[in-house]
This record gives structure tokens, sequence and C-alpha cells, in this order.
């Protein structure tokens, strides 16, 4: 009884810092397979159609643990240009986001056509919503809690940059540039003081025709908040099969896995383990995802095992 009463609390704790810092962006142990949410600059990189669907549940057993479903969808639509776009609900405890944000990029040869630079551009809208009624109230008169959260709108815009061959990318991005303050009756969107911004660069060893190492490495950095690194170190076997291992730092280790169905579906899985004091509450985090790819008749080299 006691230590589901110890669940309750710290559940709440991660929910009223969760609404104090609304419109945070979602977190993702297989971000290499998912780089068009973070940065709009990967839009048509691939030179495939590509459809992406990925469900995260973080904490489990833990009460009211975020919940996170992404479906994006990008493509080639010529040489230069690509388009995308991402789908994405958030949720934790009575409080859900959502977002939907159209992606373009435009991407320029280097080195006679074997490097690409691409740069991009994010715009969208975010829906937020809060049913205190779902919470345990102390005190039911506190003037904070009795209107909820209906649809506050707010817009998007990010961008992003990528560079990238067929063997390694790095890429820096700001998937939303504004900052929106949410009031009883209105909200207000600015240029946001301290941007959040990305970095994410790979790059892919072959030690033998059916073996290649992939390591990889996500940068989250924003003024007032502590520099967030995700380092991944993934093995290719036979084209089909993936397997690695994953630190966040000062936060969970992960373990992945991937399998290449055939040319155009891949699945993937991720489990973390939280490494800070949450993790006596919570039995680690799971992480699905599923990728459908058509190739398309835009002429360009096509390498959808690696990035």
């Amino acid at each position: 009884m006691l230590h589901h009463i110890k669940k309750i609390i710290v559940g709440f704790v991660l929910l009223v810092a969760s609404i104090a810092n609304a419109q945070q962006d979602a977190q993702y142990t297989q971000y290499m397979h998912n780089t068009i949410v973070i940065n709009p600059a990967y839009a048509g990189s691939r030179n495939v159609l590509s459809i992406n669907g990925t469900h995260r549940s973080q904490w489990q057993g833990l009460v009211g643990a975020p919940k996170t479903q992404t479906l994006s969808i990008n493509s080639p639509m010529t040489e230069k240009v690509g388009l995308g776009l991402s789908i994405v609900r958030d949720e934790i405890g009575p409080a859900v986001e959502s977002y939907v944000a159209g992606d373009f990029s435009y991407t320029l040869p280097l080195n006679n056509g074997s490097t690409m630079f691409s740069f991009g551009m994010k715009a969208g809208f975010h829906s937020l919503n809060i049913d205190f009624s779902k919470l345990l109230i102390y005190n039911p008169t506190d003037d904070l809690l009795q209107n909820n959260v209906n649809n506050k709108i707010s817009p998007i815009i990010g961008v992003g940059a990528y560079v990238y061959d067929e063997k390694w990318y790095i890429g820096i991005s700001s998937p939303n540039i504004l900052k929106t303050e949410h009031f009883s009756k209105s909200s207000v969107s600015k240029a946001a003081e301290s941007l959040h911004l990305y970095a994410i660069g790979g790059y892919v060893f072959d030690i033998n025709p059916d073996l290649q190492f992939k390591p990889a490495v996500l940068v989250k950095m924003a003024k007032g908040s502590p520099l967030a690194i995700d380092a991944s170190a993934n093995f290719l076997i036979n084209q089909k099969f993936t397997l690695g291992a994953s630190y966040r730092l000062n936060a969970a280790a992960s373990a992945l896995m991937g399998f290449q169905i055939s040319r155009s579906m891949m699945i993937g899985y991720a489990y973390d383990y939280d490494t800070t004091d949450i993790g006596s509450y919570n039995s680690g985090s799971h992480e699905f995802l599923l990728r459908f790819e058509f190739f398309t008749k835009v002429k360009g080299k096509v390498s959808p095992r690696f990035f």
C-alpha cells in the first residue's frame, strides 16, 4: 500500500512539472529512425516515400506515466525539394498535448553530388488539453483547478539543417522557435528567448560485407536546462537485423533491436531502464516502431537500411 502511495506521489510531481513546462518535445530512444520529427531538413533525404509510426510507453507502473504516439510521412517531390508531415500525441496524467506540423526541405549537392546539404522549415499548430477532474485534488476550491484547459492552440515554427552522404550525417535544428504562454482565456506566442536546439550525428562503419557498426548521437541544448545527450551503438547484421544499446546521460540505459522484414517494411523495439531515483517506482519504458517505405521516381541514391 505504501509503495503504491509513493507511486502516486511521484506521478503527481512529474505531472505538475510537465504542465508547468507544457509544450516540451516528446522523448524517443529510436531517434535515429525518427529524425523528421525534430529536423525538417530531413524530409525526402532517404529518396523514398517513408511512413513511420512510433508508440512509447514510459515508466511502466507509474501512475500518470507519459505515453506518446507519433505518425510521420516524408518524401522527395523533386531532386531538390522534400515534403513531410508529423502528427504527435503526448499524454501524461490528465494532460494531453498534440501537434500537427508540415515540413519543407531544399537540398543542394556538394562535392560533385557525393554529399548533400539540406535546409528546412516546419510549420503547424500545437494543442493543449488538461482535465483536472482526473486528479485527486487536496483543495477542491483552488481557483487554479476550477476550469479545465480545452484546446489551447498555439503555432509551431521550426528550422533545421542536415548534411549527409551514404556513410555519415550531421544536423542541427530547433523544432519550435516560438514560446507560448497560456492564460485563462487567451494564449500569447512570441519568439523564444532561449531556443531548444537539437544536434544529431551518425556514421556507418563497414566491418565486413555482412556487418556494419552504426554509432549515433543526439544532443539537446537549452539555456537554463542541463545538457541532454543520447548516445547509441547499433550493429546491422546481414542488412536485416539491428542490435544495439543506448545511454541517455544521467537518465537511462537502453537496449535496441530492429528487423528489416522486407525492402519496404521495418520494425523496431527499444527498452529503457531508468537510472534515476524514479527507476525505483517503475519497470522501465517500451518503445515500438513500424516503418513502411515505397520507392519513388525521383532520381537519387537510396540507402534505407542506414539512415
